[in-house]
């Protein structure tokens, strides 16, 4: 079974430092600094909560083509993706729904609002400087969504020296990629401009299926393409001492066919959009105050193309505005202790050509998070209060504790409640599927951890459980209710060294997500979540050479709540080559799936088999 295989490579990979010399840095760098987990900038060694960094460097180093790639296999992830490049991707944090994940660009909330997902999949990766992932519940700083955990993602920025980059590639079906960006500093500000383009012919995306409700409901035995072409702006500027003001935008604009017909469409245009300015004023060392402002965008437009006919019938278009405000202060009560205090306005707004019966809802919020350190203990407390015109109030709160033993061993416990409140489709959708009675779904989550960070290697254990009530299902009429209930238990383990030059890195995850409802389904899998996931991820440099590769491997899961669809485990195996032949020029190659696995992540949508790649990156040094 692939994830035996991928399982064994791992246990050796974890006792080899115990049975070879191993000369190493750090394997993680705990001064780390990230802002998601607590919502100000905090490092990884006093952040209490499971958390991970991907920067630019990892990124460039894995080769990762599309955010849904970069993101598969970490620990606690699983991607259910449609068919390819392009195609409607899902994101499911610790067993949690994919629209339990809470997702931000450059601080501000993106995401559709009457579907409820973040179009991970139109995100161009060459436009992102790093990616922050906080598994579990992060609701007493967010709120709604983050049941599952957050995912925070920052585009490209420079403050250093002005210095231009540019990368091409090419590879299988056709692709073809470009990008380029300049920025830097200049006096007391600093800027970003960074453009990026992306075309693919694809592959058939669907294998088709008569039956209701599974795959595109057609045999289109074609490739579906995919174009993403992008523009993203940042700067700020230092208007005083301890006064700075910066804004970002960033706005991609895809292009993606699909396998369908005239009811739903084959061909479909989506613009992601975000914009956003933050404003802040440090007076002295122990106080910070913080103002941001952002609005997201996410517009669909849908059609059928008959090529032999040369027509065009439209089919919908949905169009969601978020727009979004925050105020928050930052006290330090002492070197070790910090108090944040904030406010947060939501409204979002939907504009379509379907008749929703309310297209338009605000939401207001207050929340308090306290963190401290006391010789070897941690401490983390917060809670805040939702007020939402549609279902009222609801309030989440978090605590967190952890202790610093000998031998760099770290153990942390956590307790959260978090909420997910219900999308336009739940609430208002015409046509009678549409329920405005619904309440938010709610969780309780419990985590326990345990970490050793030291010279030669550095690991982490994390074991969690959590439960779900008023899940949204629909009923038999196809309207949705608060009737399912979903316990969910699960573990996780990463690792990280650098053996005789190796750098090696390995993610695993197991979940067990039940569905605990009163009906047939009781006792099943939530659907299109495997038990078992995992990466190992292994590089080495050659003087001006670098070679890796990457293993992934997903057990089996179903499609379906019923559990009566199943879809087959995989394992795919990457390998991947760069030469710097000189300082600022690096020629890259990548493999995909070299052994040309067939496997699916959703029931009857394929995935690509094995693809090449060839890229001539240009990242000039400061001088």
């Amino acid at each position: 079974m692939p994830f035996r295989t991928l399982t064994v490579a791992i246990v050796a990979a974890l006792a080899s430092p115990f049975v070879a010399a191993a000369t190493a840095g750090d394997a993680r760098d705990l001064d780390t600094v990230l802002v998601t987990a607590n919502r100000s900038e905090s490092t990884l060694g006093d952040t209490i909560v499971p958390a991970q960094v991907i920067d630019r460097a990892e990124i460039e180093r894995t080769q990762a083509r599309d955010l849904p790639e970069l993101l598969r296999g970490r620990a606690g992830i699983q991607i259910g993706n449609s068919g390819g490049p392009g195609k409607l991707t899902s994101v499911f944090m610790r067993g949690s729904e994919s629209d339990h994940v809470l997702v931000l660009v450059d601080g501000v909330r993106i995401g559709s609002a009457t579907a409820g997902l973040a179009a991970f999949q139109d995100i161009p990766v060459d436009q992102i400087e790093r990616v922050e992932i906080v598994r579990g519940p992060r609701s007493s700083l967010y709120g709604s969504e983050a049941i599952g955990g957050v995912i925070q993602i920052f585009t490209r920025r420079n403050t250093g020296a002005i210095t231009p980059h540019a990368r091409i590639g090419v590879g299988s079906h056709d692709l073809r990629e470009a990008s380029a960006g300049i920025g830097g500093r200049a006096g007391r500000g600093w800027f970003g401009v960074d453009a990026a383009f992306q075309r693919t012919d694809g592959i058939d995306s669907c294998r088709g299926s008569g039956t209701l409700f599974q795959g595109c409901f057609v045999d289109e035995p074609d490739r579906d393409g995919y174009r993403n072409r992008s523009l993203n702006l940042r700067g700020g500027v230092e208007l005083a001492d301890g006064l700075t003001f910066e804004a970002n935008a960033l706005r991609a604009e895809a292009f993606n066919e699909y396998d369908g017909s005239v009811f739903g469409g084959n061909e479909a245009d989506n613009v992601q959009q975000v914009a956003g300015g933050k404003l802040t004023y440090a007076p002295s060392d122990v106080v910070t105050l913080t103002a941001q402002a952002g609005r997201n965008y996410d517009e669909s437009t849908t059609y059928f193309r008959d090529i032999d006919a040369g027509t065009r019938v439209d089919v919908g278009q949905i169009d969601t505005r978020r727009d979004t405000a925050s105020v928050q202060a930052d006290f330090g009560l002492a070197p070790t202790q910090r108090f944040s205090l904030g406010f947060d306005w939501m409204s979002d707004n939907v504009e379509s050509d379907t008749d929703y019966a309310l297209t338009s809802r605000t939401n207001f919020a207050v929340f308090s998070d306290y963190t401290a350190r006391f010789g070897a203990h941690r401490v983390q407390a917060g809670v805040r209060h939702d007020d939402n015109e549609q279902f009222g109030g609801h309030t989440t709160g978090s605590l967190g504790w952890g202790l610093d033993l000998d031998h760099g061993l770290r153990l942390n416990a956590s307790a959260a409640t978090s909420f997910k409140a219900p999308t336009f489709n739940d609430l208002y959708f015409p046509f009678g599927s549409g329920n405005p009675d619904l309440e938010p779904e709610r969780a309780k989550t419990l985590n326990v951890g345990l970490a050793q960070y030291g010279d030669a290697w550095s690991w982490s254990f994390n074991a969690f459980e959590s439960r779900v009530d008023d899940l949204i299902f629909l009923d038999r009429n196809f309207v949705p209710q608060n009737i399912q209930e979903a316990r969910i238990r699960g573990a996780e383990l990463t690792f990280a060294t650098t053996l005789a030059g190796f750098d090696l890195s390995t993610e695993l995850s197991h979940v067990d997500p039940r569905d605990r409802s009163d009906n047939a389904n009781n006792g099943n899998l939530l659907a299109r979540r495997a038990r078992n996931s995992g990466r190992l991820d292994i590089d080495r440099a050659f003087g001006e050479f670098r070679l890796g590769t990457t293993l992934r491997a997903s057990s089996s899961r179903y499609d379906n709540a019923a559990n009566t669809v199943r879809v087959a485990g995989y394992g795919t195996l990457d390998l991947r080559a760069a030469w710097a032949f000189t300082p600022d020029w690096t020629l890259e190659a990548r493999a995909t799936n070299v052994l040309d696995k067939d496997y699916e992540t959703v029931a009857w949508y394929y995935q690509p088999g094995r693809e090449y790649g060839l890229s001539l990156r240009w990242a000039p040094a400061a001088r």
